[in-house]
């Protein structure tokens, strides 16, 4: 992969990326992969590019991390209650994985899912998340059909951690309108509130 011309100085993570967050939390974000030149570079999941930018004031507005900004992988940050992770931890071409690439890392979202005793709900950051997350063999029996993916869309299956969607706060949706401050501020005061009620 070649460097962007701003990091050329700088040392490329270009492994997989692990999940980040508090192993006893509660709530658990599903993501894309990991960006090019975000975290890819630093190895910090959604630190380092515009995604994160966005992502991260949403996060600490509603609680969940420490500060706003999420720079590189030693600048402090902290989750709290929430463990992110993504369907694939490598970067992939174009940033478009391909379903053979999504199918080879479920096994990470699996591994990631297994330490997380705790989870109540997921909040699936763009449908490519919420399909990953339904091939789960924890939803296996469950009919793609009755979980369509929208902005918003919540879905409760008895005695499995509820299910939110929201548009994925990549660049191509925020700075086209299409996800707005003001609607992924709600996504996570819904998740914030769901939490509060508990199982």
């Amino acid at each position: 992969m070649e460097k962007r011309r701003a990091y050329s100085d700088q040392d490329y993570w270009s492994k997989p990326v692990p999940g980040i967050g508090d192993p006893n939390s509660r709530l658990l974000v599903v993501g894309l992969a990991p960006g090019a030149h975000g975290s890819n570079r630093t190895g910090r999941m959604f630190t380092g590019d515009a995604s994160g930018d966005f992502l991260f004031p949403a996060l600490h507005k509603a609680g969940f991390a420490s500060s706003p900004r999420s720079a590189h992988i030693n600048d402090g940050l902290r989750l709290q209650d929430m463990f992110i992770t993504a369907v694939c931890h490598c970067a992939p071409p174009d940033n478009k994985p391909t379903s053979e690439e999504v199918r080879r890392c479920r096994y990470w979202l699996q591994a990631d899912m297994d330490c997380l005793p705790n989870v109540e709900g997921i909040v699936l950051l763009g449908k490519i998340a919420l399909d990953g997350v339904l091939a789960l063999p924890m939803y296996a029996g469950m009919r793609r059909k009755d979980f369509p993916f929208g902005h918003g869309a919540f879905y409760a299956p008895r005695g499995l951690p509820w299910l939110l969607c929201s548009y994925h706060p990549s660049r191509q949706n925020t700075q086209t309108g299409k996800l707005t401050p003001e609607m992924f501020d709600a996504i996570w005061q819904k998740a914030r509130q769901l939490l509060g009620q508990g199982r």
